[in-house]
């Protein structure tokens, strides 16, 4: 898979990363790629299930209930990152020493949102601002391209996400308790939350 670094930003350079942490995040560098490295497939993108969140799902902060603990993973689609030039579609990737750390990607929803397509932090990197940055880079690129919001949708046992969400300043749009009742048992019980940050001047 090619890899376009015509894009190159440093974190600590760039005024727009308003939100990251340029002190842990120094060695950090985000680029605009086309297409996912091949060595994503080895980074440990999953994370812990231990609790869900319960209605009202857009209080503040979120309720939440305990679960018995399991690792959740989420396979990479191939399709998610096809045609990523910037254009209608883009994807961000973020590397430290040669390593891949995180990578967010977003497309031009046909309602006039960037819609959050795919985002994924490696375990070895979290707790850094990582996540804040990635999203500052969808957020500008959402501004450039006239689109007044991002979308993206959870899962309500993806605890640590919708609050990550939350604090961001993302509110809850709808949600849907059926989106993965088939899918099998181990979904069956999730409730998909929909998500929305308005990205229009102020």
């Amino acid at each position: 898979m090619r890899v376009t670094k015509a894009a190159t930003v440093r974190i600590n350079n760039d005024p727009l990363a308003s939100r990251a942490r340029p002190d842990i995040l120094s060695d950090m560098e985000i680029i605009r790629a086309d297409a996912l490295p091949g060595s994503a497939e080895e980074v440990d993108f999953s994370f812990e299930i231990d609790s869900i969140i319960v209605e009202p799902f857009d209080a503040v902060p979120l309720r939440v209930e305990p679960l018995s603990q399991r690792r959740k993973a989420y396979g990479l689609d191939d399709a998610l990152f096809e045609r990523c030039d910037g254009t209608d579609k883009v994807l961000f990737l973020a590397n430290e020493a040669g390593n891949l750390a995180g990578y967010i990607t977003a497309s031009r929803g046909w309602n006039g949102c960037a819609v959050v397509d795919d985002f994924a932090v490696a375990r070895s990197f979290r707790r850094r601002g990582l996540a804040t940055a990635l999203m500052d880079r969808i957020a500008d690129w959402a501004r450039d391209k006239g689109l007044g919001a991002i979308r993206l949708e959870t899962q309500s046992n993806n605890v640590a996400a919708c609050s990550f969400y939350q604090r961001y300043g993302f509110v809850l749009g709808g949600y849907d308790r059926f989106l993965y009742r088939e899918l099998g048992s181990d979904t069956a019980e999730e409730v998909a939350l929909f998500w929305y940050l308005d990205t229009r001047p102020r």
